[in-house]
């Protein structure tokens, strides 16, 4: 996008395999800006960075997570083996700048380097992903998209559906980003040996994400229960109907237009440090697709949005409904309920929250920032 807007001020080279040790491979560039590291060998790195910032080269590490998920991420314990939060921790300390996403994390990260800088996570309007038009459905739809690393998170609604029985021949819910690849990786304890096979339909994250949003399956018929265990990629006759759909996963450049299959977002996060350094790409897609959010009042969430209810009524002010974490328990399914009582409101705090993402998250301004700021740097 940089060097589409300014094609007569940059040249940008996307460079997985950079090589590390050709100095004049390194000579043609003012700034290196790096995702967490520079290349696949974290050891070298400090090094490297100290190297290119003699040479006058100015190094920019960039992150948006928190280099040490929780333990309950299932790649925690990979990256305490190789260390991998400790060799971040070292770039970016040794970096000339950083750039991150929030102010949140931004606060955080000056605790290693204070030279951190903040350009959001922002969306490109005229991307075709993000105009995929929301079909009409006699069902109210509420949908969840994202990744496999969610399950603690998604467990906040567990037993949601079960909550909202008396509502649930009015809604429809919808999980999208299912996905069956990937491996199963098992360290032995002794040897610390890690072992790798492919998953198993049933074992994958999403069959658990999934007996969520069905209350185990008691919202499905037999016959639709038997069709979800094929885990065939093909349309199910009368889905519109159904009152849960699964969505496969889409590609990164498709994968946004999940947000065209359902009326109301869910975001919800557990509260830990992990969570608090994310950032709000949640809010921002909702918002650029025009859905209502009901998101956990936490880290990221906080930044933009304004909880809609006072004493349980509706107000002028707010643009989403948050969920404190007392509340978790009960409020997910309360605030569910509360929409398909006011149907009037899910468009209107749709239209909320475009009204807050669609000039400060456009991806055009956030461009235009990240230019002035090169610029500024090289004079």
């Amino acid at each position: 996008m940089l060097q589409n807007l300014y094609p007569d001020d940059f040249h940008v080279d996307i460079d997985y395999e950079p090589r590390i040790n050709d100095v004049n491979y390194w000579n043609k560039y003012q700034i290196v800006h790096a995702h967490r590291s520079i290349g696949q060998d974290y050891a070298i790195v400090p090094d490297l960075i100290k190297k290119l910032k003699s040479m006058g080269i100015i190094v920019i590490v960039d992150i948006d997570d928190y280099w040490l998920p929780t333990k309950e991420h299932p790649i925690h314990s990979i990256i305490l083996q190789h260390k991998i939060n400790e060799r971040i921790v070292m770039n970016l300390k040794e970096a000339s700048y950083i750039t991150t996403t929030t102010d949140i994390f931004a606060n955080e990260i000056r605790k290693l380097n204070k030279n951190v800088i903040v350009f959001p996570n922002a969306i490109n309007p005229k991307e075709p992903q993000f105009n995929e038009p929301t079909l009409p459905s006699d069902k109210i739809r509420v949908g969840w998209l994202g990744g496999s690393s969610h399950l603690h998170d998604i467990a906040l609604l567990d037993s949601f559906i079960q909550k909202n029985q008396d509502i649930n021949d009015k809604l429809q819910y919808v999980l999208c980003g299912f996905d069956t690849r990937g491996t199963v990786t098992q360290i032995n304890p002794q040897t610390g040996e890690e072992q790798k096979r492919d998953i198993l339909p049933h074992e994958t994250v999403w069959v658990r994400y999934e007996e969520i949003f069905t209350n185990n399956y008691k919202t499905t018929t037999e016959e639709y229960k038997n069709y979800l265990m094929k885990f065939e990629q093909n349309n199910y006759v009368g889905n519109g109907d159904l009152p849960y759909l699964r969505v496969w996963t889409k590609p990164i450049n498709t994968y946004a237009s999940n947000y065209s299959k359902f009326d109301i977002s869910l975001a919800p996060i557990k509260n830990h440090i992990f969570n608090r350094m994310k950032s709000q790409l949640k809010v921002i897609e909702a918002g650029f697709y025009k859905k209502a959010l009901i998101a956990s009042e936490v880290g990221p969430y906080t930044i933009d949005l304004v909880h809609c209810l006072n004493n349980g009524e509706f107000n002028d002010n707010g643009n989403a409904i948050l969920i404190p974490e007392s509340r978790n328990h009960s409020d997910w399914s309360k605030s569910i309920k509360k929409l398909v009582q006011n149907p009037e409101m899910i468009t209107e705090l749709g239209e909320r929250l475009y009204n807050t993402v669609k000039d400060k998250y456009d991806l055009n301004k956030v461009t235009d920032e990240r230019a002035s700021w090169y610029k500024s740097l090289i004079k």
